[in-house]
């Protein structure tokens, strides 16, 4: 299936502003690996006629931490970070609510305690201070007129309706905030000495497992090493530690537990690896109750256009009444629950998608081809496009 248009008909509300020359700079690269052509344009003319390239991959070699505690893999160099984080949104800092940009924002916090400017999240408290005082000075005001309303019945037995506008009730375009210091504006208190000590950077990039596998197997550029032994992981020995971490959690001197084909991280990484293919940006959808959220270019250039809810589907039902897995989404969910689901997506302009993953029976397959990623070929991929009606945008 292909996905267009969703929600927006044009691609959804653009970020960025004054930016967005920036972001195509910086964002050029959707993936990891770029392609590169050293040769002239007139030797790719002449090689074009027979058919040739002289167009060569160059693919980044980055390294990773697995951490089976977290399920997750941290990149710990920042060049690391950055380039996955910039060639195609991989990963999230483990400070930041998204791209990786603790250190940023602390030296951004300095130069504002020097009297240079707010940062970002100084600014941002400071406009949430200023709307609950504009609607504290809105209700008191309201209160006064009808105050003053209920004092003229009393005194002159005239009624009068209390107005909710006028010159006396501020209004947005009317309102304006008294001055008063907020922490981290220029004053004489919060000054730095020049002499402060330079800044550690001590974030992190944390990639979720279907990240991380997906940029070892099928794009070849990340590294994972074991925890413990500092040793680069083999392509095997990832595939299964991923999904030991989703079968049980990591204690000592317990049994491993054998792979199963309804392991959570099989079903969602079938559905990663799906979009990811088709060119979509995944990231988490925990934010609107999803599994996943899709982006066209990335976050830095526009919103999320789908959701999407993973559901799988047993190929043989008696798979899912002997499952010990008990993944989410498998049993049939209540309409209630699939209508709050829409309404939230449908409010901030994103289309629902139900992803249907088959998993295979065990009664056709032994779960020793679990062993390999080549076991991925077994999964199918079906997807339902939900919509919440609307009957006073849809009369036509």
């Amino acid at each position: 299936m292909s996905l267009v248009g969703g929600n927006r008909s044009r691609g959804g509300p653009r970020k960025g502003g004054a930016k967005r020359n920036d972001n195509n700079r910086i964002y050029a690269n959707p993936l990891p690996i770029i392609f590169s052509d050293p040769s002239s344009s007139r030797v790719r003319s002449i090689l074009g006629l027979v058919g040739l390239s002289l167009t060569q991959v160059v693919t980044p070699h980055c390294e990773g931490y697995f951490d089976p505690h977290t399920r997750s893999v941290w990149i710990c160099e920042r060049n690391d970070s950055m380039l996955l984080w910039q060639r195609g949104f991989f990963g999230k800092g483990d400070l930041s609510r998204s791209e990786p940009s603790w250190l940023a924002r602390r030296l951004n916090d300095r130069k504002a305690r020097q009297g240079k400017y707010l940062t970002s999240e100084e600014i941002r408290e400071k406009r949430r201070a200023e709307r609950r005082q504009f609607k504290l000075d809105r209700a008191a005001a309201i209160a006064a007129v009808a105050a003053e309303a209920e004092a003229i019945f009393e005194t002159e037995g005239r009624v009068i309706v209390p107005a909710l506008s006028g010159p006396e009730i501020p209004s947005g375009a009317t309102w304006r905030p008294t001055s008063a210091p907020l922490n981290g504006e220029p004053n004489e208190t919060n000054e730095i000495p020049e002499d402060e000590e330079p800044l550690e950077d001590v974030e992190h990039l944390q990639l979720t497992l279907f990240e991380a596998f997906f940029l070892s197997w099928s794009l070849d550029c990340l590294d994972i090493l074991h925890p413990k032994t500092d040793e680069p992981m083999t392509l095997r020995d990832i595939w299964v530690a991923f999904q030991h971490a989703y079968l049980a959690p990591p204690i000592p001197d317990l049994p491993t537990p054998e792979l199963q084909f309804d392991s959570p991280f099989l079903i969602h990484y079938v559905a990663y690896h799906h979009y990811r293919s088709l060119g979509w940006v995944v990231k988490g959808g925990i934010k609107f109750c999803v599994d996943y959220l899709l982006y066209k270019k990335g976050p830095v250039f526009t919103h999320a256009e789908f959701a999407i809810v993973i559901c799988p589907v047993y190929e043989d039902p008696i798979d899912q009444e002997a499952s010990t897995t008990n993944p989410q989404n498998a049993s049939p969910f209540n309409w209630h629950w699939l209508s709050t689901i829409n309404r939230v997506n449908s409010q901030v302009m994103k289309t629902l998608i139900l992803t249907y993953v088959t998993v295979p029976a065990r009664s056709r397959l032994s779960t020793d081809v679990l062993s390999s990623p080549a076991c991925l070929a077994q999964y199918s991929v079906r997807e339902v496009v939900v919509r919440r009606f609307i009957p006073a945008r849809m009369r036509d």
